[in-house]
């Protein structure tokens, strides 16, 4: 049998020529020389080799096995953030004060929600009993769970030209300790599981977009927006209002709280930029019927909308 000729043995023989004779290495300087070398060439190739399988495995938030290509390519936000509970939300503060389920009617009974120059028109809403098929990601509905979420309802709203949309989603959760342990969980799991976004023709989730999450009482708000392009925001996108008016949808948890505990003798400034509550009507029949449109508003920042119930 032929025996292979190693390559280190041809390597070494081309290094201990003249060149390290000449700096007086001997034979042996020369081998030890020679073989460190080899080794940190290894190690390099091997350093470059991670750093290539991260870049190409590692580099995107991880998805759920069970969640289709589909859903996970365009169902992440790009951030999240959440706000805890207030002290107003206190009368709701466990589930057992307020006992009635909610109903799509009472969350997304306006057609349209503004704040500031921002009007946002109803596409569709959903109930969801089962709370796991509100979201998607074996991570979150074992979190929803946990948190003993009893419902959710979602509603998809978008300006009347088409450039911005909204998903509000609101969950019932036991009590507001585990609506603020959900909120705080997201704030990892929204990179490998998420809401389901609600199908429309009109709006559609893109590449880029941002979620915050609003704890009330043992309820759990989570407002996500963005741009129907996927474009991350410009100067001219004001994803601050934006945000405003999809958490128009909140008043509903405001009104059970004054159910609960009352009208205050001394009441605090009504949530949401506007001072007049969205009128109440039967879902539209006509989702693509045309609203007034909505202007460009100032430039969007990286700062978080505030709570509507902080103000």
């Amino acid at each position: 049998m032929t025996k292979r000729k190693r390559r280190s043995s041809a390597t070494a023989e081309r290094w201990a020529g003249p060149t390290l004779t000449e700096l007086g290495l001997d034979n042996r300087q020369q081998r030890v020389f020679v073989w460190s070398v080899t080794a940190a060439g290894v190690l390099v190739i091997a350093l470059v080799l991670t750093l290539v399988v991260n870049a190409l495995g590692g580099g995107g938030p991880a998805v759920p096995a069970g969640a289709s290509a589909d859903i996970a390519g365009q169902g992440l936000p790009s951030s999240f953030q959440s706000w805890p509970s207030l002290k107003e939300f206190a009368p709701i503060a466990d589930r057992k004060a307020d006992s009635a389920p909610l109903s799509v009617q009472e969350v997304f009974g306006a057609r349209t929600l503004s704040a500031g120059k921002i009007t946002l028109r109803r596409l569709t809403s959903r109930p969801d009993q089962a709370c796991g098929g509100a979201v998607w990601g074996a991570d979150l509905v074992d979190a929803l769970a946990e948190a003993g979420c009893t419902q959710a309802v979602r509603g998809l709203y978008a300006t009347a030209d088409g450039v911005y949309l909204a998903q509000y989603t609101l969950f019932n959760l036991s009590s507001v300790a585990a609506a603020e342990s959900l909120a705080t969980s997201l704030g990892t799991l929204y990179r490998g599981s998420w809401v389901q976004p609600l199908e429309s023709p009109r709006a559609k989730f893109g590449a880029y977009s941002e979620a915050s999450a609003q704890v009330m009482g043992h309820y759990l708000g989570v407002a996500w927006i963005g741009r129907t392009d996927g474009a991350e925001p410009g100067e001219t996108d004001d994803f601050v209002m934006l945000g405003l008016a999809v958490r128009e949808a909140e008043r509903a948890v405001f009104r059970r709280v004054v159910a609960v505990a009352g009208v205050p003798s001394d009441p605090a400034q009504p949530p949401g930029p506007a001072d007049t509550a969205q009128p109440a009507e039967d879902p539209p029949s006509d989702p693509g019927a045309s609203p007034a449109p909505s202007a460009s508003a100032a430039p969007s920042t990286n700062t978080a909308a505030p709570s509507p119930a902080a103000r």
